[in-house]
C-alpha cells in the first residue's frame, strides 16, 4: 500500500447565529480550516481536519512529504518516521513536545489513523491503546451571552440530555447573575464551567466571584480564571475555594509545571492524537482528572478528539465536543452521536466517519 495523493479543499463553515454570542458574530468561523483525503492506490482514503488559520504551505508540504510512502511502515507516535527507525549516537529527538509538529500535523495524523484502522478492521481509538470506555462526558457550550440567552441556551442543552455547560466570559461581565438564571432554568445539578480565558485577571477578582459562585452551588469548575504564566495566583485561588480550578494545557512541559506547583485540581488538554494521550496520561500519574479541549470544530476533528478521549484513562470530565451545534454543518455523513450528556464511541473502522461531499462542496473556498 502506497499513498498517491493528497486532496485539499479550503472551507469556511459559518456559526448558526445565537448559538455563540449574544450581540456579536463569532468572527473566528470566518478563519478558514482545509480539509484532507489522503488517497493510497489500494483504495483505501483517510480524511483529516486542520485547525483554524493552517497555512495551506504546510499542508501541502506534508502531503509531499508522505507521498509514495507506506502508511503501514510509518511510526504513529511521530509521522511521518519510519517504524523502528535507528537512532542516531545523542539523537535527542524523542524529547520533541508530545503535542504536535508543524501546524499540519494533527489532520495527517487523523488521516493515517483512518487509513491504517480502515486496513486493519480496527477503530482508531484501538491503535492508541483501546477504549476505556463505549461513552465520553460532555457538556453543551455557549460563548458571552446576556443573563436571558445564556438561561435559554442551558435550557435548550437541558432539554437535549446534557447534564452542564461551559460559557465564557469576563470579570467585566454580570456573572453572577448569568450563574443564577441558568441555575434556575435548569438545576443545581446542571453544572457550569466556568471559562474566562484569564480575564478574571487577579486573584482578588477571581476569589471575589468564586464565592459567590460557591453559594449558588451549580458551578463545577473554574478554568483559566488568571494568566496561566502565574501559578502562584492559581494556587492561592485553589486554597481559598471550594470549586475545582483547573488550566487549558497542550504541552508536556506546561502539564508538569502546573502539577509541580499543586497549582491545578482538573486540566483540560489538547494536543494530537497521541499526543493527547499521552499529555493525559502525565496528568493520570499524578491523580488529576481530564477532559477533551476544542477550537469549536467540524466533525473530523471531533470524531478524532472522540477515539483520543476513550483511549485516556482519566478523561472522566465532560468534553468539548461543540461544532456539531454552533456550526452550520460538520461536513461529515454522520456526525457525533449524543445520549443523556455523553458522546457514543464510534466502532467502525478508522475514525468512522464520511465526507459529506455536497456540504464539502457547498462551504468550499478554494481546492
Amino acid at each position: 500500500m502506497k499513498i498517491t495523493h493528497t486532496d485539499i479543499w479550503t472551507v469556511v463553515v459559518p456559526t448558526i447565529p445565537g448559538t455563540v454570542h449574544s450581540n456579536a458574530p463569532a468572527g473566528w468561523d470566518q478563519v478558514p480550516k482545509h480539509i484532507i483525503r489522503v488517497r493510497t492506490d489500494d483504495g483505501i482514503d483517510g480524511v483529516g481536519e486542520t485547525g483554524r488559520g493552517c497555512p495551506l504551505d504546510a499542508v501541502q508540504a506534508f502531503a509531499r512529504q508522505i507521498e509514495g510512502k507506506d502508511p503501514r511502515g510509518m511510526c504513529l507516535q511521530h509521522l511521518p518516521a519510519p517504524l523502528a527507525a535507528p537512532l542516531r549516537p545523542h539523537d535527542r529527538s524523542w524529547e520533541s513536545p508530545w503535542g504536535g509538529r508543524g501546524p499540519a500535523y494533527d489532520a495527517f495524523e487523523m488521516a493515517l489513523f483512518d487509513i491504517l484502522g480502515k486496513h486493519y478492521g480496527l477503530p482508531a481509538h484501538a491503535l492508541l491503546g483501546g477504549a476505556c470506555r463505549d461513552r465520553v462526558k460532555a457538556d453543551y457550550w455557549i460563548g458571552h451571552q446576556t443573563v436571558e440567552d445564556g438561561a435559554r441556551s442551558a435550557r435548550k442543552g437541558y432539554e437535549q440530555g446534557f447534564r452542564g455547560i461551559k460559557l465564557k466570559c469576563t470579570a467585566d461581565e454580570p456573572m453572577v447573575e448569568r450563574v443564577r438564571a441558568i441555575r434556575d432554568a435548569t438545576s443545581v445539578d446542571f453544572k457550569v464551567t466556568v471559562d474566562p480565558n484569564e480575564r478574571f485577571y487577579r486573584p482578588s477578582e477571581a476569589i471575589a466571584l468564586a464565592k459567590e459562585f460557591e453559594e449558588l452551588g451549580n458551578v463545577e469548575v473554574l478554568e483559566d480564571p488568571m494568566r496561566k504564566w502565574n501559578l502562584d495566583w492559581y494556587r492561592q485561588l485553589r486554597a481559598a475555594t471550594t470549586i475545582p480550578v483547573a488550566l487549558h494545557l497542550g504541552d508536556p512541559n506546561s502539564i508538569i509545571n502546573a502539577i509541580k506547583a499543586e497549582a491545578v485540581d482538573y486540566l483540560n488538554l489538547g494536543g494530537s492524537m497521541t499526543g493527547f494521550v499521552k499529555n493525559a496520561a502525565i496528568a493520570q500519574a499524578a491523580g488529576i482528572p481530564v477532559w477533551h479541549g476544542s477550537g469549536n470544530d467540524l466533525g473530523i476533528i471531533e470524531m478524532a478528539y472522540l477515539h483520543a478521549s476513550a483511549a485516556a484513562p482519566n478523561c472522566v470530565l465532560a468534553c468539548d465536543f461543540v461544532g456539531s451545534w454552533t456550526r452550520e454543518d460538520d461536513l461529515i455523513v454522520e456526525g457525533l452521536r449524543f445520549e443523556d450528556g455523553y458522546a457514543v464511541v464510534p466502532m467502525k473502522p478508522g475514525l468512522g466517519c464520511e465526507l459529506d461531499t455536497k456540504a464539502l462542496e457547498k462551504y468550499r473556498v478554494s481546492s
